[in-house]
């Protein structure tokens, strides 16, 4: 294989990031069915905000026949004379949190098809340990008629980004590689290392890549649980829960967790995964499971709290008016996949409250079609009974909040964001 050109097989929050940065080495095609975001991409925008417009259209390439940069499609034929394909299509849970792989099966049918002798095909998504080798692997074979680790060979190399963080940017984070067999592997490494300028990682297996990263998240995940368990508590004690974190964080070792709502694509989920294939091995994870139960409750558990501080304040409940202050599952981020201040704003309003959502960040048509939720850009007008930050947005440390709300009117800082709190914080 002497000339190397990469196919990205979904261009979302991951794989968008990493198209561009190989695009500065190779020829690259992104792929995704999305026809709207083949077209936005092609014209430069990325609505994820996860690449600059200025740094997006320095790669870009107007077509498939590319030396180097990127060119995005959602024609097949397009990626098939690549020799690398990378998955990086999204892994969420359904309704009663099991995992869901529909979108594996679909993107290595994709890749199937078009697979050839000698190719390599990468995946990043997150999975439990062995959904690659086993589930992947077996469509691969079934839709091209070749030979796993004689005519094709795969890796797993697990996605580390922060969506909207632009501090850690993809080059910068330490890349896990791995691959099927040891020759493929030290292959995979060393491209990813063309690129990676933090260093690469090769894992022993597959197998242990993809295990080390659902543990990643499932300790971040058991973490906050733990300090959002503190923050009942001590609410309960009359006790802020910030100042106590403030005061135990002078320790040198003590882990700088903040309590708060828990979602995403990645601390949501990847306990799920791990939990699922944990019991399928016949082991039921005590300490992964109570962790997520506890970050799962906290929308209902913040609704509640607001609800009996409005209750203090003799403000009838059924019919008042709330302002909620984010949507999107965290801060400077327009992310709502899996956000948990959906399931406050569900709460809110089972109390019969009339609730109003702002977010600079979220788009109104993505909120719609993902929760059937209204929400508003622009900062709206009038004046509410309780006003609850969810998101730590930064357009929100301006806002004003006493004209905000009515004389009695509840303030609720979920984060701890704002200096001062007319009541209650987490």
């Amino acid at each position: 294989m002497d000339t190397i050109k990469i196919a990205i097989i979904g261009l979302g929050y991951v794989g968008l990031p990493l198209a561009r940065l190989f695009a500065t080495k190779y020829p690259v095609i992104g792929f995704d069915i999305n026809t709207n975001r083949i077209a936005e991409l092609q014209s430069g925008v990325d609505t994820t905000l996860e690449v600059e417009e200025t740094v997006l259209r320095k790669v870009l390439q107007q077509s498939p026949h590319i030396e180097m940069g990127l060119y995005c499609t959602n024609v097949l034929n397009h990626i098939k004379d690549c020799n690398f394909y990378i998955v990086t299509v999204p892994t969420p849970v359904d309704s009663t949190n099991r995992p869901k792989l529909e979108n594996l099966y679909k993107a290595s049918e994709t890749v199937g098809k078009v697979l050839t002798p000698g190719d390599i095909v990468i995946y990043e998504s997150t999975v439990y340990p062995g959904v690659t080798e086993d589930e992947c692997v077996p469509v691969l074979e079934i839709k091209s008629g070749l030979t796993f680790n004689k005519d094709f060979f795969v890796g797993y190399s697990p996605e580390r980004i922060n969506p909207g963080d632009k501090e850690h940017t993809l080059e910068k984070i330490l890349k896990i590689t791995s691959g099927s067999t040891p020759e493929i592997a030290e292959r995979i490494n060393a491209l990813y290392a063309t690129v990676i300028t933090a260093g690469t990682y090769l894992a022993p297996s597959i197998k242990v890549a993809e295990a080390a990263k659902v543990i990643e998240n499932s300790q971040r995940d058991i973490n906050i649980a733990f300090v959002n368990e503190l923050a009942k508590i001590f609410n309960l004690m009359g006790i802020d829960t910030h100042d106590v974190l403030e005061a135990a964080a002078t320790k040198w070792n003590f882990l700088p967790f903040k309590p708060g709502l828990v979602g995403g694509h990645c601390i949501g989920v990847d306990p799920y995964y791990l939990a699922q294939k944990a019991q399928q091995y016949g082991y039921h994870p005590e300490i992964i499971l109570t962790g997520r139960r506890i970050n799962d409750g906290m929308g209902k558990y913040v609704a509640s709290e607001v609800v009996k501080l409005m209750v203090q304040k003799d403000i009838k409940i059924k019919g008042s008016k709330i302002l909620v202050l984010g949507v999107t599952f965290k801060e400077n981020c327009p992310d709502v996949r899996n956000t948990k201040a959906v399931d406050v704003i569900s709460n809110l309003k089972s109390y019969g409250t009339e609730v109003t959502v702002f977010d600079p960040w979220a788009s109104p048509k993505e909120v719609i079609a993902e929760y059937n939720l209204v929400t508003t850009k622009e900062m709206p007008a009038g004046k509410y009974d309780a006003v609850v930050l969810t998101v730590a947005h930064k357009e929100y440390s301006k806002i004003s909040f006493r004209e905000l709300l009515n004389t009695n009117g509840v303030l609720y800082d979920v984060k701890g964001f704002l200096k001062e709190t007319v009541d209650g914080r987490l």
